[in-house]
Formats: C-alpha cells, structure tokens, sequence
C-alpha cells in the first residue's frame, strides 16, 4: 500500500469541537500480553512454514519468509496495533459473528486488531496477522462495511495470496527467460542500470496485475461470507465507493497556515510559504502534476469501480434481502472512530512523524474551537521540532515536498524546512501567549512553555 496518501477528517474533526476546552483525553492501554501471543503465534507459524520448504529454490524462499516476519514482528512488537480490552473485545465480537455464520471458516487461526497507522488501508500479513488501520476506520460508515473489510482480508488469507505472490514471485526470478535477460543485460556497455530497472517494472506490472486478481477474488469470497452474516451487503458497495474517493476528494476545509500563525507581535511571514524563483530551483518532469494514469496507478485502493462493477449483479439481488448496517453495538462504533481519530494522531509523535502529527492537531485546532488536546500538541510538536533541527535530525521527521501529498500539506512542509531556530521558537513562544489562559492548567503545557523559555534565553 502507499504510505502517502492523508485521510481526509473535516467530518470527524467536527467532533472534536463542540467545547472550547474539553476534559483531557485518556489514551487506550493496550494488552500487552494479547500482543505477545500474537508476537509468538506469527512466529510459530513462519517457523513452521521455513521448516516446511522443498528443495527447490529453497534459498530464496527462506530470504523472503524471512523478510515478511520481519516486517510481522515490527508490527506486534510495536505501539501500532490497538489491544486495548475495549476496542478489542469489539472488534472479536464482530469477527466472531462472521465466524459463527460461516463453518468453513470454523477455527481459523487469523489475528485480527485495529492499528493506530494513519494510512487508510487495512491488510493481511499472510500469516493470519490482519490489521485495520485507523485511517481506514474513521473513514467507515458502519459495521457492516467494517465487515466487509475483515471478510475481504480474511479472503487474502484463507486464499493464500501472499504464498500463491510469494511462490509466482520466485519462479519468475529463476526462470529461464528472466535469467537469460539478465544475462544478456549484464554483458551490454551502456544503460544497463535503465534497462534493468525496465525489466523490474514490467515484473512489477506483472505483479500489480497478479495482485488485482487477487482484489477481486477476495472481493467474491467475501461477499459470499459476508451475506450469511444477517449484514446489509449493500456497504460493499458503499465501502468501495468510498475507498474509490479517499486518495483525491478533500472532505475538510484545507489548513490555512497564515491564519493559524499569524501574531499581532509576529506577522506570519509569505517567505515561509512562497514557491522559489526558477532560477534558482531544479526545473524537471517531476515538477509536473500528477497525470490521470499516474493518480490511478498509486492509489490505495485501485479498480474500486471495476470491483463494484464485478459485483453489481449480486448485491442487486441481494438488496432484496434486509440485512443490518449495526449487530453489535452502534454507539461503540461511533465512539470507537473519534478514538481512533486522536489515537492515529499520537501514533505520529510516538513514531516520530513530527510534521505529520503537526498537520493533523493544525486541522483539528483549525476546524474548532481551539481543543486543548490540539494547543498542547502542537507546541510540543514545534518544540520536537526546534529539537531536531538543532541536532540535524530533522530531515528523518519532516517530510519533504511531493505532488502526492495536498498542496496545504506541502505548504507545512516548506514552511517547516525553512524556517530557521529563533523563527520556531518566536512563533511557538506566540501560538502559547495566544492559548495561555485557556490551556494554563492543562497537564504538560507549561513544561512546554518552560522549553520555548529555555530556548529565547
């Protein structure tokens, strides 16, 4: 999946905003030992898989399987996955009403948890590790679409996509007429990188093609499971729908960045903000915007009107039957996603997402009336930032400037690469001044405040 595709929040951040001043928001504690077993279960089963293995390009296999319970173990060990008793219990509620309804899939060994992960997708790790993540989650209307998304992942699993990919992928690489190319490419002169970068993407297209079969597979298994389960199959279509949109439609009034820092004592600055002269920037095609075919191909979610389409038939007849868009508790659902929302955003800080996590608590204090969870976020996120720039770290956590992202991200992001140390410290030193009455006895905010005071002096 791409990892720089933003949900878009503004009807979520409405939410947040009814009180100027909210209570202070507890943040979930995890299971840690539902976590562990989950740790250790993924790793019985890929060391059951490994021990399994023929002969034949035994090597290569054993490199990649290794490689995926890397990545599986980087996800259990982590502050990623969401285990707390409550959202939990809920989310194994749901499972277990799919499970219930459908014997064949009776006992199956699949783990499946939200993720706080800001990106919305939602994946099967291929070892029955399955994750929702947040931003997925607050962009689902119901559960009956949220089952639709366990039924479709519990597809790629109970299918095998990830050993049928795994097992194509290998093949591929030793046949005869891969080897012979790469032969051939090896004893040329001149553009060997280029055309052995060539031959990778047409693999990759290849593989793209493979995967999409794979969507709509998935899509069928789970419209098959999914209409045992007393659920309105009709959030199939609406999830795709959405899904289709999530990559290119703004829900939310984009951040405004001359509002939000701009002081009677320190006027926001347009150096901050304005595009360079092309005489002194790098003038090239990626300068470019991004063309139809290039926005498609990097979508989160590709084909979703195909997939819908393939499907159309059956949920017209389905749509015959009444099935039900909540079973087991709509209140938690609704409750769960303004969690989720605040948990995804903390999740940035703790992974070190600093312009990320500052986007986000900007929209949030942009929308509303000032929340406090948002003030003390984003001072604590500038003074991280000061920090690092301090140290010449920052480039690990800031982002830089790309066409996929919106046009006020990036902005963000080029008002944060040039702004220089006394510049951060004056500006966050302002945005307290401003909030200070409200957020005086908000806990941690004057720690804050005492950084910024440690970096005027």
């Amino acid at each position: 999946f791409h990892q720089k595709i933003f949900p878009f929040l503004f009807c979520l951040i409405s939410l947040f905003t009814k009180a100027q001043l909210g209570p202070v928001y507890s943040f979930k504690k995890d299971d840690t030992i539902l976590r562990k077993n989950y740790y250790e279960q993924s790793l019985k089963k890929e060391t059951e898989i490994i021990s399994s293995l023929g002969k034949e390009y035994q090597v290569d296999y054993k490199k990649i399987y290794e490689q995926r319970f890397k990545e599986i173990s980087s996800l259990w060990q982590s502050s990623r996955p969401l285990t707390s008793p409550d959202a939990n219990n809920y989310l194994q509620s749901i499972v277990k009403k799919i499970i219930t309804a459908n014997p064949d899939i009776k006992g199956t060994d699949a783990r499946i948890v939200f993720t706080r992960d800001w990106w919305p997708n939602a994946f099967s790790m291929g070892d029955g590790s399955i994750a929702i993540n947040a931003g997925l989650m607050i962009f689902l209307d119901n559960e009956a679409e949220l089952v639709f998304v366990i039924c479709h992942e519990l597809a790629h699993y109970h299918l095998d996509h990830s050993g049928k990919t795994i097992k194509k992928y290998v093949e591929t690489i030793n046949s005869e007429a891969y080897q012979k190319e790469l032969k051939k490419l090896s004893k040329q002169q001149y553009r060997v990188g280029q055309q052995t970068e060539e031959l990778a993407k047409s693999m990759t297209f290849d593989s793209r093609r493979h995967n999409r079969d794979n969507e709509a597979e998935a899509d069928r298994w789970a419209f098959q499971h999914m209409k045992n389960t007393g659920y309105d199959c009709g959030a199939i279509k609406t999830a795709l729908t959405s899904l289709n949109k999530m990559d290119d439609s703004l829900l939310f009034k984009p951040l405004v960045l001359e509002q939000t820092f701009n002081f009677n004592e320190y006027p926001f600055k347009k150096k901050w903000v304005e595009k360079e002269s092309a005489i002194f920037s790098q003038l090239n095609e990626d300068d470019a915007p991004l063309t139809k075919k290039e926005k498609d191909s990097l979508k989160t979610h590709p084909d979703c009107e195909r997939r819908i389409a393939f499907l159309e038939d059956s949920l017209e007849r389905m749509a015959l039957q009444s099935g039900k868009k909540f079973l087991v508790d709509e209140r938690i659902f609704k409750q769960l996603k303004k969690d989720l929302f605040l948990e995804m955003i903390e999740e940035c800080f703790t992974e070190k997402s600093l312009s990320r996590n500052l986007y986000y608590n900007l929209l949030m204090l942009q929308a509303g009336e000032n929340t406090s969870m948002a003030v003390y976020s984003v001072s604590r996120c500038l003074n991280h930032i000061y920090e690092n720039q301090k140290a010449h770290r920052l480039g690990l956590m800031v982002d830089a400037e790309d066409k996929r992202y919106p046009d006020d991200y990036n902005l963000l992001l080029r008002m944060l690469n040039r702004l220089k140390l006394d510049e951060i410290t004056t500006l966050n030193y302002q945005f307290c001044k401003q909030h200070y009455e409200q957020m005086k006895d908000y806990p941690g905010f004057r720690d804050e405040i005492k950084k910024i005071q440690k970096q005027k002096n």
